[in-house]
């Protein structure tokens, strides 16, 4: 994809005008993709990552020097400098504090944000109209050293069978690394800690069918060499980078909606801005059913109460939130006093 060399461009993206300043400017100096390059990826995915992105709060990961210069996440829309169009949903963080995020009705707010020098878009879990209730649980399979992208397809292959005892479909996708992130799009009737206490459900009863390769421990000292479920990424204000978003790396990948039948095939790496446009032409988004069936999490959260009564209750948090109702002690086991050893 080659840069404009106007200065200054005003391009009509769902019917509002969009300025692209610098055009020229390397985003991604080890492939030469320029600001116009970033810009242009997102508009001919539009349909797809608005479907990852509509009426979503949304943080920006934004690099205006490019992905080797300094970055910054922007949980804030500014007061002023915005094109009165732009949309905001006011979000709660964990501490209490409240912000206006970047809420995408149409492509425009994208185009917008890649202007602004956005590189990764990072939405909540839920909707604008119901902040404090997600409609979205993610789930992340993170390969720990030792283990590598394949062992994350063996896990998500493993996660299939479950999902599909249950009922419900997963939507897979790559990360844009080494992981994968199997989405399921769920009814909007629970709180955050109540979809996390499913998440945590949900990867327990995987770890117990491939304990050899599955692992939910938060303390990265007891995870060996298996793939960590990231259950805290289902917490308030925890956010992934969403499909069709570019990730910050020299390699300018995508995180890519993938069918499942086609994952032990795929190599991250293939997907990057320069591939993905042509894929998403020819062969349209895999996740275009995502919205069809959400799903009523009701037997995860039976699971959860199994686990309680067994003796298996909440998880740690990660060390910035409130120490949350009936969390056990955040506390490396190595250093815990306390630890029966």
């Amino acid at each position: 994809m080659a840069g404009s060399k106007a200065a200054v461009e005003e391009i009509e993206v769902a019917g509002h005008t969009v300025r692209l300043s610098s055009p020229d400017r390397v985003i991604f100096p080890q492939r030469g993709f320029t600001k116009a390059d970033v810009f242009h990826y997102y508009l001919s995915v539009g349909e797809g990552i608005m479907r990852a992105l509509r009426d979503r709060p949304t943080t920006l990961q934004r690099f205006p020097e490019g992905i080797e210069g300094e970055a910054f996440f922007q949980k804030r829309v500014p007061a002023r400098g915005v094109p009165p169009w732009v949309t905001t949903a006011e979000i709660s963080f964990p501490s209490g504090r409240k912000a206006a995020e970047l809420c995408p009705a149409d492509l425009a707010h994208v185009a917008w944000a890649a202007q602004m020098g956005t590189v990764v878009f990072h939405p909540w879990p839920v909707r604008a109209a119901d902040v404090d209730r997600p409609d979205e649980l993610r789930i992340d399979l993170d390969p720990q050293p030792g283990t590598d992208f394949t062992h994350a397809v063996t896990a998500a292959g493993e996660l299939r069978g479950l999902l599909g005892e249950l009922g419900v479909t997963g939507w897979p996708k790559t990360s844009g690394g080494r992981g994968l992130h199997v989405y399921l799009r769920i009814q909007p009737r629970w709180t955050f800690v109540e979809v996390r206490r499913a998440t945590i459900a949900l990867a327990r009863e995987l770890e117990r069918r491939r304990p050899e390769l599955v692992t939910t421990a938060w303390w990265k000292e007891e995870r060996g060499s298996r793939v960590f479920v990231d259950f805290n990424q289902m917490a308030r204000d925890r956010t992934i980078a969403c499909a069709y978003s570019l990730r910050a790396n020299g390699r300018a990948t995508v995180s890519t909606p993938v069918d499942w039948d086609e994952l032990t095939e795929v190599d991250p790496d293939d997907f990057h801005l320069g591939s993905v446009p042509a894929r998403f032409a020819e062969r349209g988004d895999p996740h275009a059913g995502i919205d069809d069936a959400p799903w009523d999490i009701t037997p995860l959260l039976e699971w959860a109460e199994r686990d309680a009564a067994a003796g298996q209750g909440d998880m740690p948090y990660p060390p910035e939130y409130p120490k949350m109702p009936g969390e056990p002690k955040r506390v490396q086991p190595s250093k815990d006093r306390d630890r029966t050893r």
